[in-house]
């Protein structure tokens, strides 16, 4: 039987008793947290992966800009152009890209190599990202819809909690790409797991560029697609480039920011769970004050930065207020369209790479020709800016609305 459109989910009743599927909802946990992981390998490798490519740190960095950039287009590119094939199909697929893009990153002898390989993963990326909130509306009744969306975003927390401290420490015994060649496996035991889970999902819904477009008339559409380029391009300017900032002012040794890591990555464990929390009441007010906590961390790191242990606190802070953000803008961009819920995710893939990709680029020149403290310093900016998004006008005529 063909699944229901998109449509007409959000009007199931809480009462629907249709079957959950909720180890293929594990399977999804499963290819988010091998996608966190593989996009964000680099900061923890970039300073080893910068020498052995004969190539400058800044110029290292944009293998996240190349992800990012490719997922800005692949998000609303792969649910437009996928819209008549089984979502199972394509999210197998999706999830077998990402494990060939980590062997490739693996055994990338050049910078333009290692390129495609991250340009194959912002494919894998962005259409995954874009789907997911519509698979689990279709997987689950809607009144355990919240359920699902928290244990596939639990892919992101733990992803947080694991990708940069054990990738800085297998690239400190192995190789940066030994660490890449692991995130590659992490790929294929999903890939096992959503071959043996998923089941049959018929196209549902229309999603095409009108819609999208359509979509972008509603304000708080408008504002969280706002709130994310000013917010997620500032912390990706300044995170990015963390591995840097910490050799260059508090002078840790690869040990010791090995273990700032997995405080920024247990902080954001912490953050996404306390920022599930917190949308479930407000999820523009979770999410203004996630982003001023970024800044405040920031701000914080410029000036007494020097000192091993404020730096060390600053950065698991960091992580904590990070950790907030995507799971309070997702919640935010998906209560803003309920009806749509492919294309709303799709605009919001594309956005969050628009400003991963803004984010590393300019980390990177500030990096390289101020310093990484120019790329904390721009974190701290855009992130504030992005906390008076939520907070501001656009917010109050939301709610006179």
């Amino acid at each position: 039987m063909r699944s229901p459109p998109m449509t007409s989910l959000t009007q199931i009743a809480d009462g629907d008793e249709r079957p959950a599927a909720w180890a293929a909802v594990i399977s999804l946990a499963l290819g988010v947290f091998g996608l966190v992981t593989a996009e964000f390998l680099p900061v923890s490798l970039l300073t080893p992966m910068a020498a052995d490519l004969g190539v400058s740190s800044g110029t290292a960095g944009q293998a996240i800009t190349a992800t990012a950039l490719v997922a800005m287009l692949a998000g609303p590119g792969i649910v437009i152009g996928t819209r008549r094939m089984d979502r199972r199909r394509v999210v197998i697929g999706l999830t077998l890209l990402l494990a060939l893009s980590n062997i490739l990153s693996a055994t990338a002898q050049s910078y333009g190599i290692l390129l495609l390989a991250r340009m194959a993963l912002g494919l894998a990326l962005g259409g995954f990202w874009a789907l997911s909130a519509a698979l689990a509306m279709r997987l689950v009744p809607m009144h355990q819809l919240a359920r699902a969306m928290a244990i596939i975003l639990t892919g992101v927390s733990v992803a947080t909690v694991c990708a940069a401290p054990l990738g800085a420490a297998i690239g400190a015994a192995w190789g940066w790409r030994a660490a890449f060649m692991a995130a590659g496996a992490v790929g294929l035991v999903a890939l096992a797991v959503q071959v043996a889970t998923l089941p049959t999902l018929p196209p549902a819904g229309a999603p095409g560029l009108r819609v999208m477009f359509g979509l972008t008339r509603r304000l708080r559409v408008r504002l969280a697609l706002l709130t994310v380029v000013l917010a997620i391009s500032g912390h990706f300017a300044g995170f990015t480039y963390i591995r840097a900032y910490l050799e260059a002012v508090p002078r840790m040794s690869v040990e010791t920011i090995s273990f700032v890591l997995l405080a920024f990555g247990i902080g954001g464990f912490l953050g996404n769970l306390l920022g599930g929390a917190g949308a479930s009441r407000s999820a523009a007010r979770t999410a203004g004050t996630a982003a001023f906590a970024i800044a405040i961390t920031a701000f914080g790191l410029v000036t007494l930065g020097a000192s091993v242990p404020v730096a060390a606190g600053l950065t698991a802070l960091w992580g904590m207020a990070f950790g907030a953000l995507p799971v309070s803008l997702q919640t935010y961009m998906t209560r803003a369209a309920p009806d749509e819920a492919e294309s709303a995710g799709a605009l919001l893939v594309s956005a969050f790479q628009i400003a991963i990709a803004l984010g590393a680029v300019a980390g990177g020149l500030l990096t390289d020709g101020l310093g990484p403290q120019g790329a904390i310093l721009l974190a701290g900016a855009a992130t504030f800016l992005g906390g008076i998004t939520m907070f501001g006008p656009g917010r109050l005529r939301e709610a006179v609305a």
